[in-house]
């Protein structure tokens, strides 16, 4: 699980202000990516995902999770459908878990597993202005959330890291300096890692390592476009569809927003009142908001939007998460 980092963009990074109002480039290299490929490739994915991957076509894509047996979150991932195979991008932390845990279920299966990170860059295009970005380089846009394309040899992807309009770019290794060099030479700036993760928590956009944990259930997250309840088995369904119908889950993760520049630590207690209503995740001070944001995992009765909460005796209120669109 990474450590929470507490340093902080200043109010004039140029990485952050264009990620708030412009376009900026997010080198997200790290990130790990597995081709399935074989005639079982769709067959078995689909029995280890809560989401629906044989209904996707090529060109098509979708945002999942891997569960083990007792329904707890491995890892998330972004599956993309293409003609031969499935490329499955997933955070730096899940990479080798996600290969050995599909491997380990790989018995007669025509399925074969290849890890490309090492040879393959992600760079993301974030911000306002992303896609008007593109479109003067003569980028082709896929419209619909993971959804993606070709452009030469490199695959363009509708996903973002921060939760702002975005365009996600799978290259080959030699190819990220060329890339690099449009982005910049269009005008769009880098913006490092603490740029990226201020502009996501206000954004209100979980990431698996910081808001969505191994203890993790489905419900617990509300991302509720990564499950398809009407898909057939999958390992740890049981358990999704056991909280589904009898509403067993007693928390729920939500936005937070704290009328404070103090940054709380990770796990510091939200109250309701006098009530012990849950606890901080993540948090950052946002130069923009003058004020911190973050996210928090509550007591389910109060994650309404506009709930008054305090943390570490500030004002603190509910904010909804980011909504796929």
């Amino acid at each position: 699980m990474p450590v929470q980092v507490q340093t902080q963009p200043s109010a004039t990074s140029p990485g952050y202000e264009a990620l708030r109002t412009s376009a900026a480039w997010i080198d997200l290299s790290s990130r790990g990516k597995i081709i399935a490929s074989g005639d079982d490739r769709a067959r078995l994915l689909h029995a280890m995902l809560t989401n629906h991957i044989q209904q996707l076509q090529p060109g098509e894509g979708c945002y999942a999770f891997f569960l083990n047996a007792q329904g707890r979150i491995l890892s998330d991932v972004n599956v993309f459908c293409r003609a031969e195979d499935f490329l499955l991008d997933v955070e730096p932390e899940t990479r080798q878990l996600v290969y050995q845990h599909l491997d380990k279920y790989i018995i007669a299966d025509d399925v074969t597993l290849e890890d490309v990170t090492d040879r393959t860059v992600t760079i993301d295009l974030e911000g306002p202005q992303a896609h008007e970005f593109a479109r003067r380089l003569e980028i082709p846009l896929p419209e619909k959330a993971w959804a993606h394309t070709m452009w030469n040899d490199i695959v363009v992807a509708n996903v973002t890291f921060t939760g702002a309009p975005a365009l996600r770019f799978f290259a080959p290794l030699e190819q990220k300096s060329r890339l690099v060099e449009q982005f910049q030479n269009a005008g769009a700036p880098e913006a490092g890692p603490e740029a990226a993760r201020v502009v996501r928590l206000e954004h209100f956009k979980p990431r698996y390592g910081e808001e969505i944990f191994g203890t993790t259930l489905t419900q617990e997250t509300q991302q509720m476009h990564a499950v398809h309840f009407s898909k057939g088995c999958y390992l740890g369904q049981e358990v999704v569809e056991r909280v589904r119908s009898r509403g067993l889950v007693h928390r729920l993760l939500v936005g937070v927003e704290i009328n404070s520049t103090e940054i709380p630590e990770r796990d510091t207690r939200v109250f309701h009142g006098e009530e012990n209503a849950g606890k901080i995740t993540s948090a950052a001070l946002s130069p923009a908001f003058g004020k911190v944001v973050g996210m928090a995992y509550v007591r389910r009765e109060l994650a309404e939007p506009g709930t008054a909460l305090r943390v570490n005796n500030h004002p603190a209120e509910v904010r909804a998460l980011h909504r796929v669109e």
